[in-house]
């Protein structure tokens, strides 16, 4: 590129920039004199059961502390109790679920099966658990969010939940999504939008967003969500819970909702944890995880602390149109960085990789098919394409099936550079180049920090004046490299903020390890409201 050109094109860059920035703030005005400061308060936590662990409550529900069926009205009795608020559960199968307690109750009580092995054969027996409505539920709802799939009925459990099933656990309920598991807000036509439990007035992320509000809101022990572009992280650092995407290929991917549609999009996605505590992060990894997998990962190594080489990034990715870290999420680098060194007398290396500038073509160039359906496509469940000129009209007044953000990506798809483009293949070989680099800074003893999101939870409505803030952890999905979102309490406005952590692949391990001492550090999850 010729001097000219280049200086040219960082012009631009800088004054698009600039525009996207001015807007933003005029945004925010307007948002916020129309939300006003904080939204409706949610119903506060009475019942001690609910703030229990994953783990905590599986041990006392075998050795008949408490039973599976009190266990389960609890949680049931608390969704009643927030869902007309915060609409995070689509469908519910309680009748069912309690069956299904009663059932783990009365093998308990039986004695055939001995206290150490159930622990070991069925470590969740009896705990209820709730997933996205992506996932399939054997004869619950199966729509992504998506109108025309509103009558579809899952034939089958998704792997992962019938893993969960397999080791005791029981499905409760189905969570929000964004339309297709497509947009960082959970909202569709379907279902409406999801509302944060820390202020409704914000959003809850996406897709996997009903999931994040619910374990948030203690309606669940834990969660099932899928990311292909930040869909576990982000929902996970909006509602201040952690959350795992895990290294590419496994988890099984049978049973989730779109399937993906190139080899590329199947590494970028991951099925995996949603929880409020580090340590329950572990012991359902290990029951979702293929067992093909189980000896590369090294899951029972004991993983010190004091071995792991920390690496970090606190400044922005210097995308386009991207967001400025908000400075209290910078913040938390400083708090991180002064933990290590005080207590582990680790020094974490700050480090500015150049290549993230190009993370939202890395992520797009991932997400384009080679030859299978476009996004219009699967908008009618792969029933035609839908008609972008009617569906914007009636969009204009509010008739439409489909919602807007879901009709704009249309367009914008049949914009997207495909394979074989010189841009595309640019793309290509930035993303092989800078898998490269970051394989080679973390090797099999290190890990990245990096923010999870730039800003706390928006407004609603508010992501699509900077659609493309979810590139912070999209990126990650294209790399295929597994992170998990670590909570670090709450910012100046009371909303949860925190950090991803990022290993190489298969050392999902370090992850958890370093989740769990900035758990121990710094307090993880924060209830929204207590009252016992």
């Amino acid at each position: 590129m010729s001097g000219s050109k280049k200086l040219m094109k960082q012009y631009i860059k800088a004054t698009l920039n600039i525009l996207h920035r001015f807007i933003e703030l005029v945004a925010r005005f307007i948002f916020k004199l129309t939300y006003g400061t904080t939204g409706q308060k949610m119903p506060p936590i009475k019942d001690l059961i609910l703030l229990e662990s994953v783990t905590s409550v599986a041990y006392k529900i075998r050795t008949r502390k408490v039973s599976s069926v009190q266990v389960l009205n609890s949680f049931i009795e608390r969704i009643k109790e927030i869902n007309p608020l915060l609409n995070c559960v689509v469908a519910n199968r309680f009748e069912e679920a309690l069956k299904e307690a009663q059932a783990a109750d009365e093998l308990i009580r039986s004695g055939t099966i001995s206290e150490n092995d159930l622990a070991l054969n069925k470590p969740f027996l009896g705990v209820p658990f709730t997933t996205k409505d992506c996932i399939a539920v054997k004869g619950m709802i199966h729509t992504s969010g998506l109108y025309c799939r509103q009558k579809i009925i899952a034939a089958e459990d998704a792997d992962v939940i019938m893993r969960l099933r397999n080791v005791g656990a029981i499905p409760l309920a189905l969570t929000n999504v964004s339309e297709l598991c497509m947009w960082w807000e959970s909202a569709n036509v379907l279902h409406g939008r999801t509302c944060n439990p820390y202020d409704t007035n914000r959003i809850v992320g996406g897709s996997s967003g009903g999931e994040g509000c619910i374990q948030a809101a203690v309606g669940s022990t834990f969660g099932i969500g899928s990311d292909i572009g930040g869909s576990i992280r982000m929902p996970a650092f909006f509602n201040g819970i952690f959350g795992h995407k895990p290294s590419e290929g496994i988890i099984s991917q049978k049973g989730q909702y779109p399937t993906p549609v190139s080899q590329i999009q199947q590494r970028m996605l991951g099925i995996g944890p949603m929880c409020r505590r580090a340590k329950d992060i572990l012991p359902i990894f290990k029951v979702i995880v293929d067992k093909s997998a189980v000896d590369k990962l090294r899951l029972d190594d004991k993983t010190e602390i004091t071995n792991i080489k920390i690496y970090y990034q606190d400044c922005d990715l210097n995308c386009t149109m991207v967001s400025h870290i908000n400075p209290d999420i910078r913040h938390l680098f400083t708090k991180i960085n002064t933990h290590f060194c005080k207590a582990h007398k680790i020094v974490p290396q700050k480090v500015a990789i150049s290549r993230f500038r190009n993370s939202v073509g890395m992520w797009m160039a991932g997400m384009t098919p080679d030859d299978g359906p476009r996004f219009g496509e699967q908008l009618t469940n792969l029933n035609g394409s839908i008609n972008v000129s009617l569906e914007l009209l009636k969009c204009l007044f509010r008739v439409s099936k489909h919602t807007f953000i879901a009709i704009v990506t249309t367009i914008l798809d049949r914009f997207s550079p495909k394979p074989g483009d010189s841009k595309h293949m640019y793309m290509v070989k930035e993303t092989k180049i800078l898998q490269r680099e970051l394989s080679e800074l973390m090797g099999d003893d290190g890990v990245l920090i990096l923010p999870t999101h730039p800003t706390s939870a928006p407004y609603h409505n508010e992501p699509i004046i900077k659609p493309l803030n979810f590139i912070y952890t999209g990126i990650v999905n294209v790399l295929e490299f597994p992170a998990t979102h670590c909570p670090l309490g709450l910012d100046s406005h009371g909303l949860p903020i925190g950090v991803q952590v990022v290993a190489n692949n298969y050392n999902d391990r370090l992850c958890f390890a370093v989740a769990e001492e900035l758990e121990r550090a710094f307090g993880g999850w924060v209830p929204p409201t207590v009252d016992v």
